[in-house]
């Protein structure tokens, strides 16, 4: 049983690889640099993107499951059916997907309409799926350390409805254990969507009052300011990309990011331990200082 990651140095993949490697799966992995991806040994290390047909059917040859996890590009969509049907045109039916909760909710979100069209081909097409509907990664605040640490203030704009932030080694970790369990199943198994949430569902205020408590000193909420969060990421992002995060964070403030009932029970038992809070996260980072 071989199991194809795409996204295989990024900070899931790379957890994902690591977690089906501790677990005995043969892992092969599709990298666009082989030289600097230091992989664990024993992976399979192809080179090639989510736009390389050519890449594409040497990687998925042999292959029994897929991790598809692609980046947020403006050809994300393109990319996800290509390799798709690369994989279903291969025989390569047991699929799962790293999509995003909410991605029929927010629809006008670019990078959410396109993960929940990914869905649709994938529930459509008839591939045994388990698609994995991942919360706001609570590592992506790292991006926002200096802020936190440097002027007391937590700026991302996440509003007051609530946010469950996920931790991304749990998202690694169900990712890998359902890799395992649909390429081990003596038939195909059913679809199923799974939300990835934290222990907590956070506002803004919730996550600055966090940093306070851990760093011992008044933390400040920025805000709930959109356009000047767009105007802030265009200093390290490109402009769409900027503008697609706004969107996003608009969702925030109307709709939140709340778990249904029953995802941290379920969650709590594929995992067979407590879920990644946002509070262990800051403490971690606070004792780096």
């Amino acid at each position: 049983m071989t199991i194809l990651v795409t996204g295989a140095t990024g900070t899931i993949g790379r957890t994902v690889v690591d977690q089906l490697v501790k677990r005995g799966a043969h892992v092969r992995a599709l990298v666009r640099k082989p030289e600097t991806a230091n992989l664990p040994a024993g992976v399979d290390v192809v080179q090639g993107d989510l736009l390389d047909v050519d890449a594409l059917r040497a990687a998925v040859n042999g292959v029994s499951t897929l991790f598809l996890l692609n980046a947020v590009v403006p050809d994300e969509f393109t990319q996800a059916l290509i390799a798709l049907n690369v994989a279903r045109q291969a025989g390569v039916t047991r699929v799962v997907y790293l999509s995003v909760i909410h991605s029929d909710v927010y629809v006008n979100v670019p990078h959410f309409a396109g993960k929940f069209g990914v869905e649709r081909m994938i529930e459509q097409m008839g591939f045994s799926a388990t698609i994995l509907r991942p919360a706001y990664f609570i590592q992506n605040d790292l991006t926002v350390k200096d802020v936190v640490f440097q002027h007391g203030v937590y700026p991302m704009p996440i509003g007051s409805k609530g946010i469950a932030m996920a931790d991304a080694r749990d998202i690694a970790e169900v990712a890998a254990i359902k890799l395992i369990e649909r390429g081990q199943a003596a038939q195909p198994l059913p679809l199923e969507r799974i939300n990835i949430v934290g222990p907590d569902t956070l506002t803004g205020a919730d996550v600055a009052q966090i940093w306070t408590d851990v760093l011992k000193r008044p933390i400040q909420y920025g805000g709930d300011d959109t356009v000047q969060f767009e105007q802030t990421l265009r200093q390290y992002a490109p402009g769409w990309m900027a503008y697609d995060m706004r969107l996003m964070t608009e969702r925030f403030l109307s709709d939140g990011m709340v778990p249904e009932a029953g995802d941290v029970e379920r969650l709590t038992t594929i995992l067979g331990r407590p879920l990644g809070s946002y509070r262990a996260f800051a403490e971690g980072l606070g004792k780096t200082g």
